[in-house]
């Protein structure tokens, strides 16, 4: 029996299957490496980034996958549809070069979908982030997504709210992330709710080696309302989040 159970093909649900070679993008967090299927983030497919707010530390989790990505593949870095404009200094004293950083900031939610498809699929983006209006978006379009990045040989990163975590996805990855107080803002709390290989793992608390990247409000408020499908009645200005 305990050949049977040693046997390199058997899964056992306690256990994280790991791909035959380690060729995901390394996070920057060795203990999240641990936890991921490919050791980092995946190389091509669509990750999920759920949180209730955008900059609760999300963006500071990518920043040493992209840092590194930006200076060994020479297509676009693509964000789409952002609620707030990155601040070009921040992103690079992170290491990212911003030769290789593309805005898209589309007129409504289908083109916003639709710009975000082509960026994957086809070919000239090594990773995009996209913050799409939850409202138009379906599991119809996440699969799209899926195959476009597959396609494309894209990273796919997609950041939804958290209570999208109820609803079915065909991501190979979806990270729950939460802010986690602390006095030098260098803290996030995460909880990986799919992955390849494994089952959902346990809170991890990341700890950031620099301080949290600043943006420039563009009416925070009512781009937070469109990323969620809200009307917003009176739209509200905030003097910035950290991210």
């Amino acid at each position: 029996m305990s050949a049977v159970l040693d046997h390199p093909d058997l899964w056992r649900a306690r256990s994280l299957a790991r791909s035959s070679g380690r060729s995901g993008h390394p996070t920057g967090f060795p203990e999240l490496d641990a936890e991921l299927h490919d050791g980092g983030w995946p190389s091509t497919g669509l990750a999920e980034f759920l949180c209730d707010t955008p900059g609760v530390g999300e963006l500071r989790l990518l920043l040493p996958a992209l840092a590194r990505l930006s200076r060994s593949d020479a297509r676009w870095i693509a964000w789409i549809a952002p609620p707030f404009t990155p601040y070009a200094p921040a992103l690079a004293s992170s290491g990212i070069d911003l030769e290789r950083v593309l805005l898209i900031h589309p007129r409504d939610r289908r083109e916003a979908l639709w710009a975000t498809e082509q960026a994957l699929r086809s070919g000239a983006s090594s990773a995009v982030l996209a913050w799409l209006d939850e409202a138009g978006l379906g599991p119809t379009g996440i699969r799209r997504l899926q195959l476009a990045a597959k396609q494309g040989r894209a990273w796919a990163n997609l950041f939804r709210p958290a209570i999208a975590s109820a609803r079915p996805s065909m991501a190979e990855l979806r990270v729950l992330v939460e802010d986690e107080p602390s006095e030098r803002c260098d803290r996030v709390g995460l909880t990986v709710l799919k992955r390849r290989g494994g089952w959902a793992t346990s809170r991890l608390v990341l700890e950031f080696g620099q301080g949290p990247v600043r943006y420039e409000p563009a009416a925070l408020e009512e781009r937070f309302a469109y990323w969620r499908g809200e009307t917003l009645g009176i739209v509200q200005s905030a003097a910035g989040i950290k991210g």
